[in-house]
């Protein structure tokens, strides 16, 4: 293996367990740090792959955060970094869940906790707000990609439809649009 493989890996490592140290709230909170070090920090990827992989990684068994990880480590470094970048997701959660279940009893009850706890909520409310605002600025600005999303955002919202309906539902117009937008090309192509 190549030194600069190597220091690809390490990176990797480093990198993704550093944002799974300092981001509370789940994977949606953590797309804005993950966003700030691999797109603008390290340009492992653009906003563009940014949006894909946060498609991707949603539509896709598993958290958000380390799928998005996998997907990032394997572009940078293949299936080794796949595992590195991943790993490096997950430590320091595990290292982090294991020491408190050793004193929940104890850790759940302090009000200092609570109070703590409170404030990260607030702080993850806005983290997720800040990562769809870059989402949004990244999409289409067409009617259909409006309409899909507020009829998306209303079905899972007011109607609690499955999520999985309405990702899969959302891939079918996106395939139909694109076909319908082919067909449209193509027949202006032939009366030219």
């Amino acid at each position: 293996m190549k030194k600069t493989k190597i220091n690809d890996l390490i990176q990797l490592f480093f990198t993704f367990a550093k944002i799974g140290a300092f981001t509370f709230g789940g994977g949606y909170a953590m797309i804005a740090l993950i966003r700030a070090e691999t797109c603008e920090r390290r340009a492992w990827v653009n906003d563009d792959d940014i949006l894909e992989i946060t498609a991707i990684a949603e539509s896709t068994p598993g958290p958000i955060a380390i799928n998005a990880a996998t997907f990032i480590g394997h572009r940078k470094a293949g299936f080794s970094g796949a595992f590195f970048a991943t790993v490096g997701m997950v430590l320091p959660s595990f290292l982090i869940i294991l020491a408190i279940a050793a004193a929940l009893s104890n850790f759940s009850s302090l009000r200092v906790v609570k109070y703590a706890f409170l404030g990260i909520r607030a702080g993850v409310v806005a983290l997720m707000l800040h990562s769809l605002a870059a989402m949004y600025r990244n999409i289409p600005k067409k009617l259909f990609s409006h309409g899909v999303m507020f009829l998306s955002f209303a079905l899972c919202a007011f109607f609690s439809v499955n999520v999985l309906f309405i990702i899969a539902s959302c891939a079918l117009f996106g395939l139909f649009q694109s076909i319908a937008v082919s067909k449209k090309e193509r027949n202006g192509h032939k009366g030219e």
